[in-house]
């Protein structure tokens, strides 16, 4: 399916992209099983024995395990998911699932959350066992569905229903972190070791419905956009945490800064700036809006979708000021509620991970990071599983790599996906 001249883990990528695993939500997505169909053929190529779990007609989640050299050791969970968010093909520079290479990039939905991942995973794995050589510990390898849909028709019910897949393990790996930032022209890694808990809410407004020519006063519409445009321009405070303490600490120690405005401190971080930002406060982003049937009827329903993430532990008190903010005449109803999770920055893994991170950059600081969005590891904390992310890639400084995700034009440096396989087959070979 892919051109040869290719890395492997770039013609792996490329073949991931070509499967559309489009998630809509509500149970509406494409693909899932073929690419975990494909996901297994090659695991069974490399000798392993993929097990497949489809709780759901097509949401196909696939998991291996390959066995270490030292069976006393927990094992360590490697994952990722296989299904992307929906991409306007007219919006885009190439065609999105076409798993295009242009000028040095690897181009397509999917190229920076996660197939690029789920790529480095398998042909890490690859590298280690078609050398003769096993892991130090038992690694299962875990692909799911759904985690565009915060996981519920995934690792939600694969952790429920197959929880044996995850037997002796104690730790996890899986996206957005391990990847490289510019700090006033300085290098640094972010590791992370937490994550915002994830609420996603729906409001509901009600009015009287009516003829669209008339006074009218009662109108669900106008209720709810009043409520969504209070949401949109609430500015939540910086509440920092432990995590996002050190990761201040360490912009300090790489500009040299004394300032004390976490948003100026983020700002010297460049492309990574907003997304850096997100992780010292909540978010309330309005993301979708459903009102009426007809120009000249007033409905008299009117619905929002909002994406909220919050810092950890404090759900409730945000659910009761967004309440306060919309008033008593609009409902919030919670669709999906996940938790929080933070971790420090310390034990075996995460000093494994710095060091591989140094092996192949040496002299580059790693720092720790709270990701304001969510993984698979929130559904693994179940079976007392700790999660980190740990994708690793060197990017160059102009890239706005983070601003990709669920963004247009999606692409990774080739090189970066070398990069960051090499240090993935070191960790995974020598942890």
């Amino acid at each position: 399916m892919s051109t040869p001249q290719h890395p492997e883990v770039v013609r792996i990528a490329q073949d991931l992209i070509r499967f559309d695993t489009s998630n809509f939500g509500g149970g509406k997505a494409n693909g899932e099983r073929e690419a975990a169909e494909y996901v297994g053929a090659y695991l069974e190529g490399l000798g392993l024995e993929p097990e497949y779990y489809e709780p759901i007609p097509r949401r196909t989640n696939v998991a291996a395990r390959v066995k270490g050299r030292d069976s006393t050791k927990p094992a360590l969970v490697v994952h990722g998911h296989l299904d992307v968010v929906p991409a306007m093909a007219e919006d885009w520079s190439v065609d999105p699932f076409a798993g295009e290479v242009r000028d040095g990039l690897l181009w397509g939905r999917g190229a920076v959350d996660m197939k690029n991942m789920d790529a480095m995973i398998l042909t890490s794995v690859a590298d280690i066992l078609r050398s003769g050589e096993v892991p130090e510990r038992d690694l299962v390898l875990a692909f799911f569905a759904d985690e565009e849909n915060g996981g519920v028709e995934g690792s939600a019910l694969v952790v429920k229903d197959r929880p044996e897949w995850f037997a002796g393990a104690t730790e996890a790996i899986s996206e957005v972190g391990g990847y490289s930032i510019s700090v006033d022209d300085r290098r640094a890694y972010l590791l992370q070791v937490g994550e915002k808990a994830l609420l996603w809410i729906r409001l509901v407004a009600r009015g009287r419905a009516g003829h669209g020519s008339r006074l009218h006063e009662d109108n669900a519409v106008v209720r709810l956009a009043e409520a969504v445009s209070a949401i949109g321009r609430t500015r939540w405070p910086v509440r920092l945490t432990p995590t996002t303490n050190a990761l201040l600490q360490g912009l300090r120690d790489l500009t040299g800064r004394v300032d004390d405005d976490p948003d100026a401190l983020a700002a010297a971080s460049g492309p990574a700036e907003a997304f850096l930002r997100s992780t010292l406060r909540t978010t309330t982003n309005p993301t979708a809006l459903t009102a009426g049937y007809k120009h000249n009827v007033i409905p008299e329903r009117a619905e929002a979708l909002i994406d909220v993430r919050v810092i950890p532990g404090t759900e409730d008190e945000v659910l009761a000021e967004l309440q306060r903010i919309v008033g008593d005449d609009v409902v919030i109803e919670t669709v999906v509620r996940d938790i929080g999770m933070e971790t420090p920055f310390e034990g075996d893994l995460v000093t494994a991970m710095v060091q591989a991170l140094g092996r192949h950059d040496p002299g580059v600081p790693v720092i720790p990071y709270l990701l304001g969005a969510g993984t698979d590891n929130k559904a693994l904390t179940r079976l007392g599983i700790t999660g980190y992310g740990f994708a690793p890639l060197r990017l160059p400084a102009d890239l706005d790599f983070t601003g990709m995700f669920h963004g247009v034009d999606e692409r990774v440096p080739v090189e970066s996906l070398v990069f960051g396989q090499r240090v993935l087959t070191d960790l995974m070979r020598s942890y």
